[in-house]
């Protein structure tokens, strides 16, 4: 298949009616998780990229540039955090929870492979 072949089959799968999409972007909510988003996946890359760089090029790890790019993480997460209506503390009481139900002693392989799903979402949505 030659690459002009790919796009007209690929394209077959394009949304037709962008109409819905573009009511949904008008939202300045959904605006305001969009850009968080964004800004978590761009900052997590930015992080990983650090990491990448001492483990497979063997440049020390720069602590700075990692505390730089946590500090930018945690700014995103916390205008998520605003925009969705949730606070660090209820999330971070209700993440310990769900991880005490998911390994009620420590990890374990069993415990991560054998999740209760709906009992972690009914902890969480609580």
């Amino acid at each position: 298949m030659d690459a002009f072949d790919y796009v007209n089959e690929a394209v077959k799968t394009d949304l037709l009616e962008y109409q819905p999409v573009w009511t949904r972007l008008g939202n300045y909510r959904t605006i305001r998780i969009l850009h968080a988003t964004m800004g978590i996946c761009t900052e997590s890359g930015e992080l990983m990229d650090a990491v990448k760089k001492h483990l497979l090029y063997g440049k020390d790890l720069d602590y700075t540039n990692i505390k730089e790019e946590t500090g930018d993480l945690f700014w995103y997460i916390a205008l998520l955090a605003d925009a969705v209506g949730f606070t660090f503390e209820d999330t971070f009481d209700k993440n310990i929870a769900k991880l005490r139900a998911r390994y009620p002693n420590r990890f374990t392989e069993h415990d991560a492979l054998n999740r209760n799903l709906e009992k972690e979402r009914k902890i969480l949505s609580d």
